[in-house]
């Protein structure tokens, strides 16, 4: 649902195997960005298996009820790998100053990414912020207003990636990699959803 700049796409398109994979995008130039991408790394012969929009994602939900198997929502978050490796006071400061109105663009994402997604179909969620306003509260936050919402077990993943990834402690409803400077990686959360068929509570206002 924010696809640009499309690495994530590829890898779906690799190891996924999908009937057809759409890419959504709303801002333009990033937009632009992710049609480069594609065309650059899938051969000819797939790209009629792609699809990219160029929608609100809070739409998503209103415009294609129940489209979709599978979702993922790689959120804008306050990107802390973008200041923790840098020297920039200035970038630190605005990226922080920013999660205080995250949250709610991403809980109205998710919001959006539970409609288009049919019953029994599965919804990842990611970010690149160490925040848990921005990771497990925003989870807390779908699983108390959707009833139709539940949580995936992901500690067999854990296992298998304890190995390359240092995993923070408490994390409630996702895994939470740390960033890690010598190996260029983190921070990274994400949580696996599935849609199940009963009815959504009402909303509550944040």
């Amino acid at each position: 649902m924010c696809a640009a700049p499309g690495g994530k796409s590829i890898v779906v398109l690799q190891c996924a195997s999908p009937g057809h994979l759409y890419c959504n995008e709303q801002d333009r130039v990033r937009s632009r960005w992710l049609q480069q991408t594609l065309e650059s790394f899938i051969p000819d012969h797939l790209m009629n298996s792609v699809t990219a929009w160029e929608l609100d994602g809070r739409q998503i939900g209103r415009l294609r009820p129940a489209m979709f198997d599978k979702v993922l929502v790689d959120a804008p978050c306050s990107n802390d790998r973008s200041w923790l490796f840098s020297s920039s006071i200035h970038q630190a400061a605005l990226r922080i100053a920013q999660r205080s109105a995250l949250p709610s663009l991403q809980i109205q994402l998710l919001r959006s990414a539970i409609e288009t997604l049919r019953p029994g179909g599965y919804l990842v969620y990611s970010t690149c912020t160490l925040s848990r306003a921005e990771n497990d509260d925003v989870i807390s936050y779908i699983l108390n207003c959707c009833s139709n919402i539940q949580t995936e077990d992901l500690r067999d993943m854990a296992a298998g990636i304890s190995q390359d990834f240092i995993l923070a402690a408490g994390v409630q409803h996702g895994l939470l990699v740390l960033p890690n400077k010598g190996k260029a990686w983190g921070p990274m959360y994400v949580a696996k959803l599935k849609k199940i068929e009963v009815g959504v509570k009402p909303v509550v206002t944040r």
